[in-house]
């Protein structure tokens, strides 16, 4: 690898800097020159020359490469190690002061907070953090997220002070595939749905017609993403998971719904929503916890993400096209479609599809 390929400068905050190195697979931090025997210490300097000071210390840290040093040789930290829960708390503000969504957000406080009642008391090191990602009671599937997780925000505990990497001591482990069971009888599973709750069958509807993800592009919908004329829903690409621009037409049967919902809540903002805000992002779970114990037709794993699967089904097995179902889903490219169809047992290909003699 070429020096100039694993040694950069990065910004660690606002005022802060530091020289960055990928050795081996593992990334290192280093905030001045005591690792290789120099002096230069920019984040000392005037902020002005702060920016010339860490050029002329990342020429030094690729001369000390060129010459056989090693960044393994020497790990340091130019901020004061902080102590106990202080360490974890000052590492996830520095996390967190950048735009991730609320979602990503709440799983780190939930990770954090699991971390402190681990630690109790005791000052995180890469030994604990491993312990504690190690434990034998998470499931495959929990470690490799806490793994991943907690790899992200090792970075900014570096900021503070902590040395080393956990990661490398967790083994990422393989995790079965789950089916997640389509409806057979979707029209009657959407009756009962109208019965029990008029907000809950709507979003199941759309989740199967409009192949929209429930709990972020259903519940945050607003009426003027919806064009009743033009019988199309047109979500940005701040509004997707992937990031792009979504057109979706609506079938008959959504858009009479729609029309008659719109006359009850149409002054609103959202589509769903109380009191001026749309409702919270666990409010339709909460909505199928009770579902389930009324319903006489719903089967085990089957969940509010089973109607926008059995869409998917139902799209692919009538269009055969790849492609008409990753603009549909919203998927990111044509290797996420196949992986999302392989999760769901679809069939793809026929006997006489296969080579023959």
């Amino acid at each position: 690898m070429a020096l100039f390929d694993c040694a950069r400068i990065t910004r660690v905050s606002n005022d802060r800097l530091c020289v960055s190195i990928l050795w081996e697979g593992k990334r290192y931090r280093f905030y001045n020159g005591n690792p290789i025997g120099s002096p230069t210490a920019p984040n000392k300097s005037p902020q002005k020359s702060r920016k010339a000071g860490f050029e002329r210390l990342l020429g030094e840290y690729q001369m000390a490469l060129a010459k056989g040093w090693k960044p393994d040789d020497f790990i340091e930290s130019n901020s004061p190690a902080l102590k106990g829960d202080e360490l974890l708390e000052q590492a996830l503000a520095h996390k967190l002061s950048k735009p991730y969504s609320l979602h990503y957000q709440r799983k780190l406080r939930w990770m954090c907070g699991e971390l402190k009642l681990f630690l109790k008391g005791r000052t995180l090191n890469a030994t604990l953090a491993s312990a504690f990602l190690n434990q034998s009671h998470w499931s495959p599937a929990m470690r490799n997220n806490l793994r991943s997780h907690f790899s992200s925000l090792e970075s900014s505990l570096r900021v503070f002070g902590y040395i080393g990497t956990a990661v490398s001591k967790v083994k990422k482990e393989r995790v079965a595939e789950r089916l997640h069971r389509p409806f057979e009888d979707i029209a009657g599973i959407l009756d009962e749905l109208k019965l029990f709750d008029p907000r809950l069958y709507l979003c199941c509807l759309l989740a199967y017609g409009c192949l929209l993800r429930p709990h972020r592009e259903i519940r945050l919908l607003r009426w003027e993403e919806i064009s009743l004329d033009e019988k199309q829903i047109a979500l940005a690409g701040d509004r997707t998971k992937g990031k792009k621009n979504r057109i979706i037409p609506l079938s008959n049967y959504i858009h009479q719904e729609l029309v008659e919902c719109y006359a009850v809540w149409g002054k609103n903002t959202f589509v769903f929503e109380q009191n001026g805000k749309p409702y919270g992002p666990d409010f339709f779970n909460g909505l199928w916890t009770k579902f389930k114990k009324h319903s006489k037709l719903l089967k085990p794993e089957q969940t509010i993400y089973s109607f926008r699967h059995s869409g998917a089904i139902r799209l692919f097995e009538k269009t055969g096209s790849l492609t008409k179902l990753q603009q549909v889903m919203g998927h990111s490219s044509l290797q996420v479609s196949l992986t999302y169809l392989r999760g769901l047992q679809v069939k793809q290909l026929l006997v006489e599809d296969m080579p023959g003699l």
